[in-house]
């Protein structure tokens, strides 16, 4: 918290408080007066706890930068600088209203003025890009209204704060963007961010000027974020039919997941919410007028669909592989919901087994979890697990884990039912599914921005959690995900996402406690351990593989140019039909 007594009387010879305008999520603003040139202002001081890990002189140097901005649009940078401990910037005081506020008031704007602001913003921000600049936090908030003109603030504040933090945004606990206007990019924690990423979020103040609220809402950041990753919006026109074709249109392409699917520019966008004969070129909208899912599909989304195929081989092993004879064939069917894009951040476990290969645990056309005895006609519904994703077995096959789509943390429950516990944290995120080591402790995800990589916590109680792994920002890593436990306890398997082209994915493995980790396949995703002594793994044009390996070193023993395919077909396209049964 600002000790505001100490903060005015550190600027008391340039400016004088006069009252609190309110504050986000980087700064708190204040109305103060400029005694030099008589004027009031908007004065905007950094959170300590950001202050306190940013470099004072960077950021005023890196803040300069946005300083030469002169554009209608733009509200102006007047002054910045350090004063005892605090960081702050200058901007003239408009007399008017932000747009956050006309849109609690008003819920939603007339088409033709939602498109008039949205062109205006649009301009403001390609004249920005074309000097260098990007915004990284365009919402509501920041878009101020005065006689009805829109005026971008905190122009490239945010540029500013990461260039000074150096990469160790992570110890403020705070993100640079507002989650439900983040770009997926930003949402993954993305090293790069283009213009294209402005373009993103200003597509999702449109979307809210539209229809009322933003593409994406959830209870919780994370929830927010997951759903920015892994949904796609409903369209404009499904909650406001008036809205033209070209506008629904535009906004469906300024939504596009894929940076590269979007428009090139905000003076594109802008020219297209203007031509009443634009149409998207992409054959369906996923929340354009058709309404049908897009046909680009980001790596994180390829992944999940390819990792069924890799979880039901490995079913499929560990039944044939279970001791005792099999005397003939045997088919289970499994009711499984149709795989959907907007349900590819459950894909990463639907269906699980147990560790002696005597019962299937899966997700429900009812979203709960079912148990189903192999030697049973049908499965019985675990009570208590409604909106369960990400399943996982614990080592003694007694206890199930999972995630809630409105819950922090992860659930505990007995196989044979009763409460469920929770362990863990809002840190830890099931997009990549979690893993229950013979260790005891259960292995997942961290949320993007937070510890970037993997972490575990103990399965049987408790919250604490401990880093395992981090991405090595020396060879482009972004994410770890997808982890997998060896049987022997020795090792943890899991997906590594590089910043790069569509083929960069590894698959690698790390040893608890060691604090590294080392890549065992270059282009390859969504890792799982067979009994028969083989690394199983999707390459990255789709195909499943197998490699023998060692599970007690850790290596692959056998690799070579002619690796062993072990089926040629490809996974199914997102959105298309896919077996439900296995």
């Amino acid at each position: 918290m600002l000790d505001i007594a100490r903060l005015t009387a550190a600027l008391a010879d340039r400016y004088r408080i006069v009252r609190e305008l309110g504050a986000g999520g980087m700064a708190t603003a204040y109305l103060a007066e400029d005694l030099k040139h008589d004027r009031k202002v908007a004065l905007k001081v950094l959170k300590p706890e950001l202050a306190a890990v940013l470099g004072a002189d960077r950021f005023v140097v890196e803040i300069k930068t946005t300083a030469a901005l002169q554009h209608p649009h733009i509200l102006p940078l007047f002054d910045s600088g350090t004063a005892d401990g605090f960081l702050y910037y200058v901007m003239p005081f408009v007399d008017g209203e932000t747009l956050r506020k006309k849109l609690d008031r008003e819920t939603q704007l007339g088409i033709e003025e939602a498109v008039k602001l949205a062109t205006a913003v649009a301009d403001a921000l390609d004249y920005a890009h074309r000097h260098g600049v990007i915004h990284r936090d365009i919402k509501p908030e920041n878009i101020l209204l005065h006689d009805g003109r829109p005026m971008v603030a905190d122009f490239g504040i945010a540029l500013a704060v990461s260039a000074a933090a150096g990469g160790r945004m992570t110890e403020t606990g705070l993100s640079l963007g507002t989650p439900h206007y983040m770009s997926p990019e930003q949402a993954t924690a993305e090293n790069e961010i283009t213009a294209r990423s402005d373009v993103y979020s200003l597509g999702c103040v449109l979307y809210e000027m539209l229809t009322g609220a933003p593409p994406h809402v959830g209870a919780s950041a994370q929830q927010i974020i997951m759903k920015i990753v892994t949904e796609e919006a409903a369209p404009v026109t499904k909650l406001r039919k008036a809205v033209p074709n070209n506008v629904a249109a535009a906004v469906a392409e300024s939504l596009e997941k894929l940076p590269a699917d979007r428009f090139e520019s905000a003076k594109a966008f802008a020219e297209a919410l203007q031509n009443p004969a634009f149409t998207t070129l992409r054959g369906g909208a996923g929340i354009g007028a058709s309404g049908g899912p897009r046909g680009g599909v980001s790596r994180r989304v390829f992944a999940a669909v390819s990792a069924l195929t890799v979880i039901l081989l490995s079913v499929t092993l560990a039944l044939a592989l279970r001791s005792g004879p099999v005397p003939r064939v045997t088919r289970y069917s499994v009711n499984v919901p149709l795989i959907q894009p907007q349900e590819v951040g459950n894909l990463s476990r639907r269906i699980v087994i147990t560790p002696d290969g005597s019962r299937l645990v899966y997700i429900g056309n009812d979203t709960r979890l079912w148990v189903r005895p192999l030697d049973a006609l049908k499965g019985r519904p675990l009570e208590g697990t409604a909106n369960a994703y990400a399943p996982f077995i614990s080592p003694d096959g007694t206890d199930v884990g999972f995630f809630v789509q409105d819950r922090v943390g992860i659930q505990i429950m007995s196989l044979a039912g009763g409460p469920a516990t929770t362990v863990g944290d809002s840190t830890l995120v099931g997009l990549g599914g979690a893993a229950w080591g013979p260790d005891g402790y259960v292995y997942g995800e961290a949320a993007a921005g937070a510890v970037r990589g993997l972490v575990r916590v103990p399965g049987r109680g408790g919250r604490s959690l401990e880093r395992i792994t981090t991405v090595d920002s020396a060879t482009r890593e972004t994410e770890h995900y997808q982890p997998v436990s060896l049987p022997n306890g020795r090792g943890i398997l899991f997906s590594v996402i590089r910043h790069g082209g569509a083929d960069a994915n590894d698959v690698a493995v790390t040893v608890p406690g060691s604090g590294t980790h080392k890549i065992l396949v270059r282009s390859g995703y969504s890792p799982h351990y067979a009994a028969s002594g083989h690394l199983l793994y999707v390459a990255s044009d789709g195909t499943l593989m197998a490699a023998p390996f060692d599970q007690d070193r850790l290596i692959l023993t056998s690799v070579s140019p002619g690796r062993r395919t072990v089926e040629r077909s490809r996974s199914s396209p997102v959105g298309r039909r896919t077996p439900t049964s296995s």
